[in-house]
């Protein structure tokens, strides 16, 4: 398929999505704010379609993304070799990060345990704690060792640039 027809054709989804948005804008102006807020009925007929329809586009983009990522990645063994290099660098970082976390739960000032919630609100106790203040640490560290080793590989881009 040549780009032209490729183009027209992304064209007329992207209108199409486009008018689908149009209506759903139509929809919502027309029910008005009050109704929005307060008519249970109001909200069903038009918001759960409007937040339907955005789910399937979030899902549809990252399926496409994903899709053509991979094929990429395979039509090109080079990039792939570079991307599960890269890859493998994040696990081992992770692993390192993950290790050295401690495995203790935090104290409050007074030296009592911090309690730890779960995503349903259950107060967690014992190892699902233990597991899960690591877990939480193992994530706040290694956003920052990502963050320290993307600084140094930018410092040293700018050097480097600094002497061309």
């Amino acid at each position: 398929m040549d780009n032209n027809k490729l183009s027209k054709i992304l064209t007329a989804i992207s209108a199409v999505i486009g008018l689908v948005g149009v209506y759903f804008l139509v929809s919502i102006i027309a029910i008005g704010d009050d109704a929005l807020t307060t008519d249970a009925d109001a909200q069903g007929s038009v918001i759960s379609p409007l937040i339907s329809f955005s789910l399937f586009l979030l899902y549809a983009t990252i399926a496409i993304t994903l899709v053509y990522s991979f094929w990429n990645l395979v039509k090109n063994p080079d990039q792939l070799k570079k991307a599960l290099i890269s890859l493998g660098a994040l696990a081992v970082i992770l692993v390192v990060v993950y290790v050295s976390a401690p495995d203790n739960i935090p104290l409050d000032v007074n030296n009592q345990p911090i309690a730890i919630e779960s995503a349903g609100g259950k107060v967690l106790v014992g190892d699902a704690a233990v597991s899960a203040s690591k877990w939480v640490s193992t994530g706040i560290n290694y956003a920052g060792v990502l963050g320290v080793v993307g600084l140094v590989f930018f410092l040293i881009d700018f050097v480097k640039g600094l002497f061309k």
